[in-house]
Parts: structure tokens; C-alpha cells; sequence
């Protein structure tokens, strides 16, 4: 099995890395200078704003949107590199229109609205005028089930009324933030519980959504896009804001979440490779104890470990977005899960060494580490945590012996 990317591909990536290497890396200082002496760290920030334009005369927007037209028209294994490149600066993919959740609400959109859902909200999304939030993870429930969602939409007349809390809403406190993409009951007596659920389009401005607070990741306030704990008190929406139908919620979710998890790895392997680059860089320009860090043992097993298990995960990321493309989501959802639980611990060890490399640098700000590691170990939880996706293949794995156990 070749991953060799196409021509296509390679010209892009060519050009993705020559605009990274003339307009992001050189501005990463400016990046974090901007956020942190601005007045509220919540407004967008100027450089990611003044790089937009210039991604898109370069033809180097949207790219994520798979199989479609409105995108590049890329597949999930072409995006693959692409978003590799991009992963390696956190702040990066907003730059090109392919930072979440607007990239998954995009698809979403994309895949289950309707023509006029589409001209309302797609069509800014895509032009990068307004950003979006999702709006499913309750703090009420375990929400690693996401049958266990409690928040209510019930019909109205031409109307649904929504009601409950919500948090870990990506996107929430970012005031370009127009569209939620809600998830709640509209049947909660049904007996198949998986058709209890629906979503639905909730527009920012409605009378009834009240943002608590912006939740702290690891002690950051994770500005400026962060994730909100809402409240949602008798919100009113129109009945046609309603995505693909009542009770098609969790089928919704599975579409969004397979995308969603496949594109986080991505990135991940991005930071993984930066943060390997880093390190060794740093291994060669210090020197205790009369030799560089880069002769001491220890050292070169942790940049040869990094190394290996980087390219197992890439391999896995690859392997299971090839198969999302030949067979869809549903039936890549093994793959999935291998890659969400190997990338994702990955980085958090790959970091790990990169900041005890780095010695009480690495715990500052000063070299992006500790931020990183942070976002890195919410990386687990984030789209279902590892436990649900090692008991999914778990279950996958025995269900191949018990089928041939004789009785």
C-alpha cells in the first residue's frame, strides 16, 4: 500500500510549506505578543486577521472539505499532509479556514443541510466571515455517551424550544461566533436510544443563550477561541433550523466525529514533529557536564523513540484515512479509534521529552512547549476519550472469536 502523495498534493504542500516558512513561522512571536498585551485576549487576533487574505490569494483555503466542490475537492488521505503541515503552529489552520470546530460544523453542513441552510450559514463559513460553535458535551451526564445527552428540543408549532447546559462548547466565546450546532432530545421516551436525539441550528443572537463561562484548560484561559459552558433558558428557533430530521442526532454526530477525530491526529502528528525538531535542536546547543545534550544516551533514545512512534502514528492517520475514503466513516470507525488513542498519546510523551529537554524552559512560554502539552492531554478526552475507544475495538477484536466459539 503506497501513501505516496499525488502531484497535486505535492504542489500543495509545496506551497503550504513556502507560505509557513515566509508568513507563520516568522510570526509566531508577533502571535503570542498580540494576544497577550491585547485589551481582551477574547477579540481575534490582528496577524492571524492580516494572513487570511494572503492564504486565499495563494489558493490555500479550505482545503479540509473532502469530496466536495466548495473545497479543494481533496480527499481525507490528500488533506492528510496538508494538515500535518498546518498542525505544527496551533494558531496556523484558522490562517487557511481549516481550524475546528468550524471545519467539522462546515461538513456538517455540508453533508446533512439543506439548501437554505447552506446559503445561510455555509456559505459564510466558507468565506471565512463568521466562525460557528458545536454544542453537545453536558457536565450533568457522562457525556462519553452521547445517548445520555439531556437537553431538550421539543416542537412548538413552526417552532423548537430548547432548554439546557452545555459545555466544552467549542468556539463559544469567539465574537465572530454566529452559528451553534446544538444537540439534544426530541423523543426521549424512544425505545431505541440512539433515536432519541436530534440537531439543530441555533443562531448566536437568540433571546436565551446566556455564556457562563469560558472554561481554563490546565490553568490558560485557552483564548482567543477557546470552549464556553452555556446555558440555554426556553430558546426559541425556527422548525426548519432542524438538521436532517428529528431523531438523526447521533447518526449526525458519527458523520461529524469520524472527520473531527481523523483531523485532530493530523495536526497532532504536526506539533509532534515541531516538537521533535525542537528538541533536537536543543540537544545540540547545550552542554552540561562538558558535552552536548546530544551526545548523553538518554537523549538520543528519547529523539529515536520520538521518531519511531511519530511515524507509526502518521501510518496509523493515514491507513484509516484511506479507508475513510474507500468505505466511508461508519465502516472506517477501527481505524479511527486506533489512530485517536495512539496519536493523541504520542504527543503527550513527545512533549513530555521536549520539555524535560528543555529543562525550566520548557516549562515557560518561551518555547510553546507547556501550551502545547496542555492541548496535547486534552487531545484524549476530546471527541470521545481513550477508554471508548479502546472498548470499542476491544468488543471489535473478541467478536471475531466469539462468532466461531462452538457452544
Amino acid at each position: 500500500m503506497s501513501f505516496d502523495p499525488s502531484d497535486k498534493v505535492t504542489a500543495l504542500m509545496e506551497r503550504l510549506q513556502a507560505f509557513m516558512d515566509a508568513e507563520v513561522y516568522p510570526n509566531e512571536e508577533t502571535y503570542w505578543h498580540q494576544l497577550n498585551t491585547a485589551k481582551d485576549r477574547w477579540q481575534p487576533v490582528p496577524i492571524v486577521e492580516t494572513l487570511k487574505p494572503k492564504a486565499r490569494a495563494a489558493g490555500l483555503w479550505n482545503l479540509f472539505l473532502a469530496h466536495s466542490k466548495r473545497g479543494a475537492g481533496l480527499t481525507n488521505l490528500e488533506y492528510a499532509p496538508l494538515c500535518e503541515i498546518m498542525g505544527r503552529v496551533h494558531w496556523a489552520p484558522e490562517v487557511f479556514n481549516c481550524s475546528a470546530p468550524d471545519t467539522g460544523n462546515m461538513e456538517t453542513l455540508e453533508l446533512y443541510g439543506t439548501d437554505a441552510q447552506k446559503q445561510q450559514w455555509l456559505e459564510p463559513l466558507l468565506a471565512g466571515e463568521i466562525r460557528s460553535c458545536f454544542a453537545m458535551t453536558e457536565p450533568d451526564v457522562a457525556s462519553s455517551d452521547a445517548t445520555n445527552i439531556q437537553s431538550s428540543i421539543k416542537r412548538d408549532g413552526e417552532h423548537y424550544v430548547i432548554n439546557g447546559r452545555k459545555w466544552w462548547s467549542s468556539g463559544a466565546g469567539d465574537p465572530r461566533c454566529k452559528i451553534f450546532i446544538f444537540m439534544g432530545k426530541t423523543d426521549p421516551d424512544n425505545a431505541n436510544r440512539h433515536k432519541q436525539q436530534s440537531m439543530i441550528l441555533l443562531p448566536r443572537d437568540t433571546p436565551g443563550v446566556t455564556i457562563k463561562r469560558m472554561l481554563p484548560v490546565f490553568g490558560f484561559d485557552d483564548a482567543p477561541h477557546g470552549h464556553g459552558e452555556v446555558v440555554f433558558e426556553n430558546v426559541r428557533v425556527p422548525a426548519s433550523n432542524m438538521l436532517l430530521g428529528e431523531g438523526r442526532g447521533f447518526e449526525i454526530a458519527q458523520g461529524r466525529l469520524g472527520p473531527g477525530r481523523i483531523h485532530h491526529c493530523m495536526r497532532a502528528i504536526g506539533q509532534a514533529e515541531y516538537a521533535l525538531e525542537k528538541m533536537c535542536k536543543r540537544a545540540l546547543s547545550r552542554h552540561p557536564f562538558g558535552k552536548p545534550l546530544a551526545e548523553q544516551t538518554v537523549t538520543l533514545e528519547r529523539i529515536a523513540e520520538s521518531r519511531i512512534r511519530i511515524d507509526q502514528s502518521r501510518l496509523l492517520v493515514l491507513n484509516a484515512a484511506d479507508k475513510m475514503d474507500k468505505v466511508g466513516n461508519k465502516a472506517a470507525r477501527r481505524e479511527l479509534a486506533e489512530a485517536k488513542v495512539a496519536v493523541p498519546n504520542m504527543l503527550c510523551q513527545v512533549l513530555d521529552w521536549a520539555i524535560q529537554l528543555h529543562g525550566g524552559g520548557g516549562v515557560t512560554s518561551d518555547f510553546g512547549l507547556g501550551h502545547a502539552y496542555a492541548h496535547a492531554r486534552v487531545l484524549r478526552l476530546v471527541d470521545g476519550p481513550d477508554e471508548v475507544h479502546r472498548n470499542q475495538l476491544g468488543r471489535s477484536e473478541l467478536a471475531k472469536y466469539k462468532a466461531a466459539r462452538p457452544n
